[in-house]
């Protein structure tokens, strides 16, 4: 730490206000003394759920020196509600205090650049490190642990409880709901038509009665945890997806923050691990073999396409598969089938695709699609075989029915090339070869039809809907949905209307304002300052990787594509006046020996990793320089890694 430059840490500022705080407004003088860690979030960003997972045992265990504060900095216009980022502290069970900064004020007097950021504050007010991505979690602990030794010597350490005050527990049934299924018969009460609901907040599910409103049973304990066994004892983590496996009568649950695929039977109620080992999977990692073995990220959805279970992983931006055991094998098989990890919306085959955090499936009837809800990009996508006007023999290919792309949203009907979603969590087949889309930050039921090529909304005033299930009337008066309405707790019944309603149409771009970058030549510096204690990690080849694009491709006439090094020398292209840079960086680093030297023959290894989307605009008064910081501090040096201590 001694090599940084001294800076002031900025004031929070944010027009939302503080929550979890009993209505105390916090300013960083109050927090003299402690070690602060600041972590710019935004609820739609999977990988800030991530953080805030990695956070909490770092949080408890160091509560009476350690003060989290969430900055939260919208990407979406939703995620400027004030009332949706209350509702998101609850949802994900944050447990200090948060400043709603709409505006991006505080975003922008830290010069942050991606979602999610941490920035260790000393107890005298100086910054002292900043980390962007996941993965840092050991870093951040270890220099925790050096802050507290530090100031404890000089006296400028001050312990104390934290400001974190819990709001109170409100009583409803359910307490945000993300997905639903109808379950066929043999279930709890009346056996036939119940619905299961992941009571996600509860970590639990909800068996109800065919009205949807009458609790049948809970499965899980209703603490957070991963534990096998009866319904009344077993343990799930913020529970999501829901699918039938064909001809067995079990449900697969996506455990979402357990990184796992469960089964339910809904007869005997036991619940076991189908796939996944409980940490979370990374760039390196296996992506084929038994499932057991595997790890996963993520899991947000499942469904049953083309003779095996997929995955929305959300946490990486693919779809895996899983296959059941056969022939009295032990356990199934799980791999990789689409997307390559970068973040964005590029079509074409499986293997070549983007995806950009993949929340919801949904099969078509006829079995030749499966539609592809692809929240981040506000998009509706599908796979296919190619061919598939000619029964569909080909490859499986990626399409795109609606959405362009990372920061384009809004609420608007007509031509699908035209129309404008905002980070939809759930599609639903309908008959007739249309889909259902669980519009979820414009509070609506959206509906794309593929033979008019048309979106249209069937449904406005529904809060945060997540999913969707279709059902029969059971008037006879034809088919109804049944909406999972998770900020308002419940499911709703719809009929499907006719006549669509008719919306004002808005447009929105995400409000980060662009980068300023002159013409030419534009140093592109991605710093890495190995954490301490740590080196890069060389045993197997070169232990950082830099993978450039940008939106439209033609922003970059030189630069774009893979490498090893963090430093690029990138050159706009004469004529593209603004546009977006997409950047992906990793870096390896593991532990070094000990003090006394003595040998390390199995050192802890961390991966660091981060995508950026930047957007930029080209001027004669913009920077030649371009740096984002993965680990550690910018000193405004070359481009390159710095493999010395944060």
């Amino acid at each position: 730490m001694a090599g940084n430059a001294r800076v002031r840490a900025p004031e929070l500022i944010g027009e939302g206000g503080w929550l979890n705080t009993g209505g105390t407004d916090l300013a960083l003088a109050d927090l003299r003394g402690r070690i602060v860690l600041l972590d710019f979030w935004t609820f739609c960003c999977v990988n800030c759920l991530h953080v805030l997972d990695e956070l909490r045992e770092l949080e408890e265990r160091h509560r009476d020196t350690l003060v989290i504060v969430g900055v939260h900095s919208p990407k979406f216009a939703h995620e400027a509600e004030h009332r949706a980022v209350v509702d998101a502290v609850e949802r994900y069970q944050v447990e200090h205090p948060v400043l709603d900064d709409p505006q991006l004020a505080t975003w922008k007097q830290y010069a942050v650049r991606a979602w999610p950021t941490l920035v260790v504050v000393d107890p005298e007010g100086y910054v002292v490190a900043q980390h962007a991505g996941e993965g840092h979690g050991h870093a951040i602990a270890t220099l925790v642990e050096e802050l507290e030794r530090e100031h404890a010597r000089k006296g400028t350490l001050r312990r104390g409880d934290a400001p974190y005050v819990p709001p109170e527990p409100v009583p409803t049934d359910l307490r945000f709901p993300g997905k639903a299924l109808r379950l066929p018969g043999g279930g709890a009460g009346s056996g036939g038509g119940n619905f299961l609901v992941s009571d996600t907040t509860r970590h639990q599910l909800v068996e109800l009665a065919p009205d949807g409103e009458t609790v049948l049973r809970r499965v899980g304990t209703g603490e957070r945890g991963l534990t096998d066994g009866a319904s009344e004892q077993a343990r799930f983590s913020e529970p999501q997806g829901l699918a039938l496996l064909p001809g067995t009568g079990t449900v697969v649950v996506a455990d979402t923050v357990n990184h796992a695929l469960r089964g339910f039977d809904p007869v005997s109620g036991e619940v076991v691990t189908l796939a996944g080992t409980g940490a979370q999977w990374w760039q390196g990692a296996a992506s084929e073999g038994p499932a057991r073995e595997v790890s996963l990220s993520s899991p947000w959805d499942v469904e049953w396409f083309d003779g095996r279970l997929w995955i929305a992983m959300a946490g990486v931006h693919q779809l895996w598969t899983y296959e059941p055991p056969e022939d009295g094998a032990p356990h199934g098989t799980v791999r990789v089938e689409a997307g390559t990890t970068n973040e964005g919306l590029v079509d074409g085959p499986v293997a070549q695709a983007w995806f950009a955090q993949p929340s919801g499936l949904s099969a078509s009837d006829d079995g030749q699609r499966l539609w592809i809800a692809d929240s981040e990009t506000s998009a509706v996508r599908w796979i296919e075989r190619a061919g598939e006007e000619s029964g569909g023999a080909g490859e499986l290919v990626v399409r795109t029915a609606v959405g362009t792309g990372l920061f384009d949203f809004g609420h608007r009907d007509g031509k699908a090339g035209e129309a404008l979603l905002q980070h939809p969590l759930g599609v639903t087949a309908l008959p007739g070869g249309r889909v259902a889309v669980s519009d979820t930050y414009n509070h609506a039921l959206r509906c794309y039809d593929p033979q008019t090529d048309e979106v249209t909304t069937l449904a406005t005033d529904l809060r945060e809907p997540s999913d969707a299930v279709l059902v029969d009337d059971a008037d006879g008066a034809g088919p109804a949905i049944v909406v999972v309405e998770s900020a308002r707790h419940r499911l709703t019944r719809l009929r499907l209307p006719e006549e669509a309603v008719r919306v004002e149409p808005v447009a929105h771009r995400t409000q980060r304002s662009a980068t300023e970058v002159a013409p030419g030549e534009l140093l592109l510096d991605v710093v890495f300052q190995a954490p301490k204690g740590q080196k890069l990690d060389d045993r197997y080849g070169p232990p950082t990787r830099l993978l450039v694009s940008s939106t439209p491709p033609e922003l970059l006439a030189d630069g774009a594509g893979g490498g090893t090094d963090l430093g690029r020398t990138l050159r706009l292209a004469g004529g593209v006046s603004e546009g977006v840079l997409h950047v992906s960086a990793m870096a390896a680093s593991c532990d070094e020996p000990g003090a006394a030297g003595e040998s390390n023959e199995f050192p802890a290894c961390h991966v660091h990793q981060q995508d950026w989307g930047v957007p930029v605009r080209v001027t004669d008064s913009g920077t030649a320089r371009l740096a984002l910081v993965l680990a550690g501090m910018d000193d405004g040096s070359a481009a390159g890694t710095d493999a010395s201590q944060a």
